[in-house]
């Protein structure tokens, strides 16, 4: 089966301690052999985002680990995503929930992992088990 890789698995790889890190590399290796691994267009612009990444830098990680990247994002996507992305303001709403707020890219990963058939390799569970029913998880 193939694998999204959500941007905070990478970014554990890169800039996790010793333990995250090596997590994220055993949980990589792990779906590698279960399948290729893909990301979606929004976890480039994020890793890109990423303090002391350049694009170059980016572009030449995915190229040397075999990860695809997939850009194009039909409209089943879009729309999977913004009716996440609606339901979880919602419940942000009412439930006053603290913490950071969830960016489109977050619905735009776990709708691309959904609308393909892939499993969402990731660093946060809850989030995309809420959002999207019926997703394949595996967690870091």
């Amino acid at each position: 089966m193939t694998t999204a890789v959500d941007t905070n698995v990478i970014v554990a790889l890169w800039d996790g301690d010793d333990q995250t890190s090596g997590a994220a590399q055993a949980a990589l290796d792990a779906a590698l052999e279960r399948g290729g691994l893909v990301v979606s267009a929004p976890v480039v612009a994020e890793l890109m985002a990423c303090p002391g990444r350049s694009e170059d830098f980016v572009g030449a990680f995915l190229e040397d680990t075999g990860i695809v990247v997939q850009w194009n994002l039909e409209e089943a996507i879009w729309r999977v995503a913004g009716r996440a992305l609606q339901a979880y303001a919602v419940r942000r709403r009412r439930q006053r929930l603290p913490g950071p707020r969830r960016i489109l890219a977050d619905f735009l990963i776990g709708a691309h992992a959904r609308e393909r058939g892939y499993s969402l390799l990731t660093l946060d569970k809850r989030l995309y088990r809420m959002a999207f029913h019926g997703l394949t998880i595996t967690e870091v």
